[in-house]
């Protein structure tokens, strides 16, 4: 066994060891951390195969905002987490039916003659001028560009839906409107009123 195919045993284990603590551990932030470790050692794997670009996009995007997103979520919201986990053994003969599946469709398309391990059976060797970000630019702007930016309307469509579900009305709930706050002027925030100057009566001296 070469190096290489030993470090790759050590990425896959550390990565199968902390999925499953993931979904089992009971504490959130230790599970989001075994799920940062889990992102880590993927990274490691794309590295091995060239995906530099993804590797360290893995790291900055998920490790570096949603994951930091997620802990400080979990640590400020004072949710009973213990009874969110209610039940949880009652669905795993479900959920262990539907990891099943999941397996046997990824043993399918593995090992179909299309997206076969058989093509990247012997990688190609790059020379040290080879950029992986510069391929992949090349393969989705060229080769898939229709797919890409079939994605990049679906995305669209779906952050417009979601800023349209917020901005919908409530009944009991105020609104400010930025547009007229800006175009105030001095007529309509102030008022001079004229008042008479009132007199005090004078003060007498007490007597005694």
């Amino acid at each position: 066994m070469t190096f290489e195919t030993g470090v790759f045993y050590f990425f896959s284990t550390v990565l199968l060891l902390s999925a499953t603590a993931v979904i089992t551990i009971r504490n959130p932030v230790q599970s989001a951390l075994f799920l940062v470790l889990s992102f880590f050692t993927a990274s490691g794997i794309w590295m091995m195969l060239e995906a530099e670009f993804l590797a360290i996009t893995l790291v900055l995007v998920y490790v570096g905002a949603v994951m930091v997103l997620f802990l400080f979520v979990v640590m400020m919201l004072d949710i009973n987490l213990a009874r969110l986990r209610e039940g949880f053994w009652s669905y795993l003969p479900l959920g262990g039916l539907i990891a099943l599946l999941l397996v046997v469709e990824m043993i399918l398309v593995l090992g179909s003659r299309n997206f076969g391990l058989d093509h990247f059976s012997q990688p190609v060797a790059h020379g040290p001028g080879y950029s992986n970000t510069a391929e992949l630019g090349m393969q989705l702007y060229t080769t898939y560009v229709y797919p890409f930016e079939l994605a990049a309307v679906i995305l669209l469509v779906a952050i417009v839906a979601a800023i349209t579900l917020t901005m919908r009305r409530r009944r009991g709930t105020k609104y400010q409107n930025p547009g007229q706050q800006i175009h105030v002027d001095r007529s309509t925030r102030l008022r001079i009123v004229k008042m008479d100057v009132e007199k005090s009566p004078p003060v007498t001296e007490a007597k005694g």
